[in-house]
């Protein structure tokens, strides 16, 4: 069955036949008709203001890293969506499924370079480079089979964002266009009889294996746990995969604890992940590539990506679905039969021994435990590219998925402010706290305009150092102190975000911030709360991240 109606209705349409009720959108003169029909259908499909494109495409992000769920946005094309390259490429850095529905000059324009209005050479190449998939919709009538293509692109084995471009002219335009229904997403890759086997006899013959997840295993929770307790093998993450197992479950273990474990580990499974911390910090090898085929320990990997297996060479690869893979695996190593070992006191050591390491890098592990004992344990918190950022990677420990919110290998920053707000609208009834700082703040601060207008009430951090902290810190270490942009002359935060209409205050301890954090998460508004340390005193967390 067809009805006549304009390709943004078409467009709105076959969201709505796949399950999004939220989009996070900037409108410009080529995306009217688009915007036109999201009001029309807005008991439909909430649409959140941004103040920026990059701000709207971090919503998306974070809407998309915390739920799961596709995170769906809109902005103009040419500079519009190059205002969200960023967010788009931290997207394919975290494997999050985002989508773009930007627009194009009118069809007898495209590829003629008369310098239209926000035209660029080859919007849809560029849009191709750096996203999994990306198509044009040429008529209403394929706006439907598009945007399906679009979301099975964006769901079905190793996700990333997509992006969908629409020339002016034909968003405006109306035909007779099919019923739009779900996309169709792909059955999930189940692994081979043999590589399971091959994978099992060395999980078996292990003497201390250890489990390393990333975001490729955030759906395999109950897969990943089971599997560790049969193996008795302590389970870490660098980031996308922390919670999987929570941190404080006898075989969850930060990834500074599971680095004291390293040098007796025989076997290595890696589920879901890029294998960044052994192969790359952990080897002191991060500036260069290391085939670890001949190198101890044994190395299994579970990825859904079979081209992974030749990025980083593993002694068994099992391609597939980690859900899938690691009950095949459990059920393989309970048919070999491996023997019942007792690790768990050497676990706990370590745990221990890391927890007591770490109390060094002040005041930020401090900032820190006040965070983790004041946020529910189910609360999101979301890390920034800053000091307080990098001590979180192994002084915070996470107890459930998808609850620590990173910009992945992408190092992206001023993702966490706009990200967080993303967080937070998809979980309206969870704390969410951002650990930003004064130079990454300063990025999408206006976004506290966002914040106030759809009254997200995130609570946001702004660690003020007056400076790029890990740019200081390399400047005075390595070059000398020849310090150049790295120094900060920043606004008074508190009364900026009071101008905004946002409850602020500043603090300069972690006993001072933690009555303010905890009145901060029954707020029914936003609340930025401002941390003020001296320039310069923090301990440098890399200590703990790269030996």
């Amino acid at each position: 069955m067809s009805t006549i109606m304009t390709a943004g209705d078409a467009i709105v349409a076959a969201l709505e036949a796949n399950g999004i009720r939220t989009l996070f959108g900037l409108p410009g003169v080529q995306m009217y008709p688009l915007f036109d029909a999201l009001y029309r259908r807005k008991h439909t499909i909430r649409t959140v203001a941004s103040r920026h494109e990059q701000g709207c495409a971090f919503m998306a992000y974070g809407f998309a890293q915390s739920t799961g769920q596709p995170g769906v946005f809109s902005v103009v094309p040419g500079p519009g969506f190059l205002n969200a390259g960023a967010a788009l490429n931290t997207a394919w850095a975290a494997n999050a499924p985002v989508l773009c529905i930007t627009g194009q000059v009118p069809t007898p324009f495209i590829g003629k370079r008369r310098g239209h209005l926000h035209e660029m050479p080859d919007q849809l190449a560029t849009l191709r480079s750096f996203m999994k998939w990306a198509e044009r919709i040429e008529r209403p009538a394929d706006a439907p089979a598009i945007i399906n293509e679009a979301f099975r692109q964006m769901l079905s084995g190793r996700r990333g964002p997509v992006a969908v471009e629409i020339a002016w002219d034909v968003l405006a335009s109306s035909e007779a266009v099919p019923k739009a229904t779900a996309a169709q997403i792909d059955p999930p890759l189940a692994p081979t009889a043999s590589a399971i086997e091959e994978a099992a006899k060395l999980l078996v013959a292990a003497k201390r294996p250890i489990i390393m997840v990333g975001s490729g295993a955030q759906h395999a929770v109950a897969e990943v746990l089971a599997l560790a307790e049969a193996l008795d093998a302590p389970v870490t993450s660098f980031r996308g995969g922390r919670g999987i197992v929570a941190e404080d479950h006898e075989l969850g273990m930060s990834n500074y604890a599971a680095s004291l474990l390293w040098p007796q580990i025989d076997v290595l499974l890696g589920i879901g992940s890029r294998l960044e911390l052994p192969y790359l910090r952990w080897a002191n090898n991060y500036l260069q590539y290391r085939d670890v085929a001949t190198a101890p320990p044994q190395l299994i990997r579970i990825d859904i990506d079979p081209q992974e297996m030749q990025r980083l060479r593993p002694h068994a690869p099992v391609a597939g679905d980690s859900a899938l893979a690691a009950k095949a695996l459990l059920e393989a190593v309970k048919r070999l039969g491996r023997k019942p070992t007792s690790e768990r006191g050497f676990i706990a050591d370590a745990k221990k021994l890391a927890a007591s390491a770490v109390q060094k890098v002040q005041p930020m592990v401090g900032y820190l435990e006040v965070i983790r004992a004041e946020l529910p344990r189910d609360g999101f918190f979301v890390r920034e590219v800053n000091q307080i950022g990098f001590a979180s990677w192994y002084a915070f420990p996470v107890f459930d998925p998808r609850t620590y919110v990173s910009e992945a290998f992408s190092g992206t920053l001023g993702y966490a402010f706009p990200t967080a707000l993303g967080v937070k609208i998809a979980h309206p009834d969870k704390a969410v706290v951002c650990a930003s700082s004064d130079g990454g703040f300063m990025f999408a601060l206006q976004e506290l305009a966002s914040a106030v207008q759809e009254k997200i009430n995130l609570i946001t951090l702004v660690f003020n150092n007056n400076a790029f902290g890990n740019v200081l810190r390399d400047q005075q270490l390595g070059f000398d102190s020849r310090i150049m942009c790295a120094e900060l002359q920043n606004p008074d935060f508190v009364k900026l975000a009071e101008s905004f209409g946002v409850e602020a205050h500043r603090v300069h301890s972690p006993a001072a911030l933690q009555p303010i954090l905890r009145e901060a998460l029954a707020a029914s508004g936003p609340v930025l709360i401002e941390v003020s340390i001296a320039r310069g005193s923090e301990v440098s967390p890399w200590e703990f991240i790269n030996f």
